[in-house]
């Protein structure tokens, strides 16, 4: 049994009538009459009732008719999927993601994605830092990589999602904590809370930066896993925190502050990042997708 015969079964089930079947396939009726009559010696049972006024669907006909157009639904199915995946808009792109303020923006791609590509899908996986972001890249775990990169490898094209200014938290308690900005060295006797050391850590690199600029080495309280437990830290008056703009937009706790740095320092970057030898259509739509939602 063919697909061509099934179509050709459907053909004539639905118009009972070999001629207007045979139109509708674009095929002449002597075709049509023989894949029937093939097609029942196949299946050892009468499909139609033939006579030379009518043609009607017998019972076995009609227990053939709902798995052939089943089948038939499949196929055309099979091939919309096969053209979809080629096209983008179906298939699976990875997003590993770093930092606490790109899950606001990761979620509003994934919205935009559902809504105008339902077929397509969003794997997600968040992780503590930038650098392990980029190495899912690096290693094609990951189709693209959202953070913070002062530097990116060879064979990695990115795009600049958002431009952050430096900020740094401080609990209420604070003898600057109303004051509208402040310039690094007034931080030159606090202790810090900050995040690992990990190669390529903006904000590690900009605390150090900042710090020798305004003449001294920062003192270390405490290094925190993370920036939630950071803040968390400084609302406990363990020290300060130097993160960026939008952890400060998109925080709100009436135990600490944010102080913009008034010192000019060049932004920090939040990028999204893709290998430049990708071979996934999907990742040329959400790209697309991206500049309309981000």
């Amino acid at each position: 049994m063919e697909i061509q015969d099934l179509r050709t079964f459907v053909a004539v089930a639905e118009e009972l009538h070999f001629g207007r079947a045979a139109e509708r396939l674009h095929l002449a009726q002597p075709p049509v009459s023989r894949t029937i009559k093939s097609l029942e010696k196949e299946l050892g049972v009468e499909l139609f009732s033939r006579t030379t006024r009518s043609v009607t669907i017998t019972v076995a006909g009609q227990a053939l008719l709902g798995p052939a157009r089943r089948i038939l639904n499949e196929v055309k199915r099979a091939a919309h999927d096969v053209y979809a995946a080629q096209d983008g808009s179906l298939g699976c792109v990875s997003i590993a993601f770093a930092g606490a303020s790109t899950e606001v923006l990761v979620g509003r791609l994934s919205r935009a994605a559902k809504i105008k590509y339902p077929n397509l899908t969003l794997e997600l996986a968040s992780q503590n830092f930038a650098q392990p972001a980029i190495n899912r890249l690096i290693d094609n775990e990951a189709d693209i990589s959202i953070g913070r990169w002062d530097y990116l490898p060879a064979g990695i094209r990115s795009r600049v999602l958002i431009k952050e200014q430096l900020v740094v938290a401080v609990p209420t308690t604070h003898p600057l904590a109303s004051s509208e900005s402040a310039a690094m060295k007034e931080f030159a006797t606090d202790y810090f809370v900050t995040l690992p050391p990990h190669p390529g850590s903006v904000l590690t690199d900009r605390l150090i930066r900042l710090s020798h600029a305004a003449g001294f080495d920062p003192l270390v309280a405490q290094v925190a896993p993370d920036t939630w437990t950071a803040l968390a830290l400084v609302a406990a008056e363990v020290g300060v925190h130097l993160t960026i703009s939008s952890v400060a937009t998109n925080t709100h706790n009436q135990e600490f502050s944010f102080l913009p740095i008034a010192n000019p320092f060049e932004d920090v970057l939040l990028r999204m990042a893709w290998r430049e030898d990708s071979h996934n259509p999907a990742l040329a739509t959400i790209l697309e997708l991206a500049e309309e939602a981000l």
